[in-house]
């Protein structure tokens, strides 16, 4: 029960908000020269919210003015010799089927100039946008770059290989003396043998 109470409070909304309106033209619907004091029309119309789909009603003796659909240029200047369009019925009743500016004039130039003339801006609805945002595109996935690999120590000093020696390595000589020769020692033993034998002698001598 409560499901369908919510879904036709929707529809009515929806409805209400898309629905299209009728406006008459000054608030009267009545088409000609303003009277003394009397808002104008485009006052009227600034007071007012128009939208696609809404339509302007207008009330006028078809024998004496018409209402004519004219550019900005034909509007400013009351130039009614050629119009986009023309209405002469007496009760027209105009729909805007886009959204942007729309310029009345009186048929009767001497109208216009007395300000029997209308600016009305339309607004789009929002409803009837069927542009789709546009979808993300797919980009492939970003590899993260590999880790830099940690800069390379500098070698210490105590690591540092000895730089190379121009000369070859000299190797220190032993102090030790070489073994006197072998021959040597008989000699001095002949000697000393030879001294004790003249020493009794000598001792005759004396």
């Amino acid at each position: 029960m409560a499901k369908g109470l919510v879904v036709t409070l929707c529809f009515v909304l929806l409805v209400s908000v898309t629905a299209a309106t009728q406006f008459k033209v000054g608030g009267s619907g009545e088409w000609k020269v303003p009277e003394s004091g009397a808002k104008s029309y485009n006052q009227w119309a600034e007071a007012n919210r128009f939208k696609m789909d809404d339509n302007i009603a207008f009330t006028y003796p078809a024998n004496q003015d018409s209402v004519l659909l004219v550019d900005l240029n034909a509007y400013n200047s009351c130039d009614v010799s050629s119009p986009i369009d023309r209405f002469t019925d007496g009760n027209t009743i105009f729909t805007f089927a886009r959204s942007g500016s729309f310029y009345f004039i009186s048929g009767n130039q001497d109208n216009c100039k007395n300000s029997e003339k209308l600016h009305i801006v339309v607004l789009a609805n929002r409803n009837n946008s069927t542009g789709l945002a546009p979808s993300p595109s797919l980009s492939p996935p970003v590899e993260a770059p590999p880790a830099e690999a940690p800069p390379a120590e500098a070698p210490s000093a105590s690591s540092a290989p000895p730089p190379p020696s121009d000369q070859g390595e000299i190797t220190p000589s032993s102090s030790t003396p070489p073994p006197p020769n072998a021959a040597s020692f008989p000699m001095i033993s002949l000697m000393g043998i030879l001294g004790l034998a003249f020493v009794p002698f000598l001792n005759i001598l004396v």
